[in-house]
């Protein structure tokens, strides 16, 4: 129960249909989350996506509530984040999950396009300036909180599409910034880094994209992890998302957490 009676808003806590068992990032934070005290906010484009995750938290004798708001529509954002407020009184963490890369549009620089490169830029960044712009006013009078991000380590090593790893890298730097500018008000900042992750988002979406068996996909990408070449899970996302939003971090801020099998070690 590290997190007990703590209050987390979880962004991007629905899931993308897959077809296999594989859970996002995203839900499986959420259902840890819960699972360790806390009472969950599941927010998500999809309504019906979040809701799906609000009832497994529910079904295992937590408390969640899903709320529906596209991340880059700033009003939506602050209304979502309304809603936490009316129904919890407070908030203690926040999460950020929402990206795309490749079901964007994502392309090699000379060959993207304007729309896509504006849509990528406003899921994978813009949505965590606003969600920060709301949240930070609340944590500050709080004098408390915990601000977890999802970046990538595309952001560091050799990526083919350029504004997933723009953003990316930018997501990095943004949440140094955030920890440096609300250290004084005892609200942290830290963000992980997944590497190659077996998700609905990582690996669904690329074999749809290329019309290649999923299977095929997932294998090539287990090649190229040292640990046990075996890519990660949402679930190894979750769990070091835990330890930054709870006590045990306390003292840690402006981090940036490799969740990757040790691949980054190739590139650094």
């Amino acid at each position: 129960m590290r997190l007990k009676d703590k209050i987390a808003i979880i962004v991007g806590a629905g899931q993308a249909p897959g077809t296999t068992s594989a859970i996002g990032n995203g839900r499986a934070t959420a259902v840890l989350f819960a699972r360790e005290g806390a009472k969950i906010l599941a927010v998500d484009r999809s309504l019906e996506a979040a809701e799906e995750t609000a009832a497994i938290i529910r079904a295992e004798g937590g408390e969640a509530v899903s709320v529906a708001a596209d991340v880059t529509d700033e009003a939506a954002v602050k209304a979502a984040v309304g809603a936490c407020i009316a129904r919890f009184g407070r908030i203690d963490i926040l999460h950020n999950n929402v990206g795309i890369s490749i079901e964007g549009g994502d392309a090699p620089i000379t060959e993207i396009e304007t729309e896509a490169f504006d849509r990528i830029v406003a899921v994978n960044l813009r949505s965590v300036v606003y969600t920060c712009k709301h949240v930070v006013p609340v944590m500050r009078a709080q004098e408390s909180g915990a601000i977890v991000n999802i970046s990538s380590t595309a952001a560091w090593e050799e990526y083919p599409w350029v504004t997933y790893k723009a953003t990316k890298a930018a997501v990095i730097a943004l949440t140094q910034q955030l920890a440096l500018q609300n250290a004084a008000y005892g609200v942290r900042a830290n963000v992980i880094l997944p590497g190659l992750m077996d998700t609905p988002m990582a690996v669904d979406r690329r074999a749809e994209a290329w019309g290649r068996p999923r299977d095929e996909v997932a294998a090539e990408r287990d090649a190229k992890v040292p640990l046990r070449g075996k890519m990660g899970t949402g679930w190894d996302v979750a769990y070091a998302a835990l330890f930054l939003a709870c006590d045990e971090a306390k003292f840690i801020t402006g981090v940036a957490l490799p969740v990757d099998g040790g691949r980054s070690c190739r590139t650094r």
